[in-house]
């Protein structure tokens, strides 16, 4: 696996809508693998293929109860309303107010190209539809209520 660069707002690939994926193949599998690591690395909690620069429908997530890996993904269901600070790895240092469901249905193929349907709420449902509008060539920006603000994240202290 590798760290790939993660593209950031104004590459005109971040605008463009991803391919479904026909297969798993080899190269597939490593751009997940690689996806996954660029991921973690940068302390995100979700990453689509678009920004690293591959134009196919596979997302990453996780919020912290494992990876969801998201191969053509569509939501069929959302319920509620959530307004909160949504940040993006294509928009380093920034945040804004964004309005998302606050429950999500996704249907998604895995690994293996078999269907799987997930369900989130909160975060998660939030990581979801964020991911998902990076394959439709949609970032968060264009949804933030008001402006967007810097980000400062500060460095978790060690313990003596």
């Amino acid at each position: 696996m590798a760290l790939r660069t993660i593209r950031t707002q104004g590459d005109p690939v971040l605008t463009r809508t991803a391919r479904p994926v026909k297969a798993v193949t080899p190269r597939i599998r490593t751009l997940i693998g690689d996806m996954l690591e660029t991921m973690y690395d940068a302390n995100g909690v979700g990453l689509a293929a678009p920004q690293v620069g591959i134009l196919k429908r596979i997302a990453v997530i996780d919020v912290g109860d494992g990876p969801f890996i998201l191969i053509n993904p569509v939501i069929e269901e959302t319920a509620g309303e959530q307004t909160g600070d949504e940040g993006c790895l294509s928009a380093p240092g920034m945040a804004g107010q964004v309005t998302r469901p606050n429950y999500v249905k996704v249907r998604a193929l895995d690994m293996d190209m078999e269907e799987q349907v997930y369900e989130g709420e909160e975060l998660l449902a939030r990581a979801f539809c964020h991911e998902i509008d990076h394959l439709d060539g949609r970032m968060y920006t264009e949804l933030v209520e008001g402006r967007l603000h810097e980000v400062k994240y500060e460095e978790e202290e060690e313990e003596e």
